[in-house]
């Protein structure tokens, strides 16, 4: 990482090893946010831009995965802001009342994946804490920083979507 600041610009060998070691989970991480692969790649791409005129001005204050995923969280939040601000709009201007009434609100997650499935249960932001830590694999502590939680409000939250998860799944290994 430090290699890849002093480098910036002029060689990015550092840069795009940084950026290999993360593709995957990056992906991984966005592709659950928003629910779909079109979107995660859209964003995968944006956020790796993002860092790459952003390393420079990283100070180190925090770990670099807690300032990727930071970013990373940001940016999906942003893309799925946008998604539902364009879903509203083309249901407002459809003609046809039948195709607005058939329509349901579910996420685009794609229910093949069990993790996927089991996270449909679970709000917004629980979500967003259960992926951070399983997929991001994230410390209480870094998930907290990035959603601008306390640590214990952090904590609680996944304890409760964990044992919400256990009892609508209790036949299933979930975790």
């Amino acid at each position: 990482m430090q290699r890849a600041q002093v480098e910036l610009f002029t060689v990015t060998r550092a840069y795009e090893e940084l950026m290999r070691r993360y593709q995957a989970t990056l992906y991984n991480v966005c592709a659950r946010y928003l629910g779909n692969e079109r979107d995660a790649d859209d964003v995968s791409q944006e956020i790796m831009l993002k860092v790459l005129y952003g390393l420079k001005k990283f100070e180190g204050k925090s770990k670099f995965k807690t300032w990727l995923y930071s970013i990373t969280y940001n940016e999906c939040i942003t893309q799925y802001r946008r998604e539902k601000r364009k879903k509203r709009l083309m249901d407002a201007l459809s003609l046809n009342p039948v195709e607005e009434a058939s329509e349901d609100d579910a996420p685009l997650i794609r229910e093949d994946r069990s993790l996927d499935r089991w996270l449909l249960n679970v709000n917004q932001i629980d979500r967003e804490i259960i992926i951070l830590r399983f997929v991001a694999e994230l410390e209480f502590q870094d998930i907290a920083n990035i959603m601008h939680l306390g640590l214990s409000a952090t904590k609680m939250r996944y304890k409760r979507a964990i044992d919400k998860l256990k009892q609508n799944y209790s036949g299933e290994n979930l975790i």
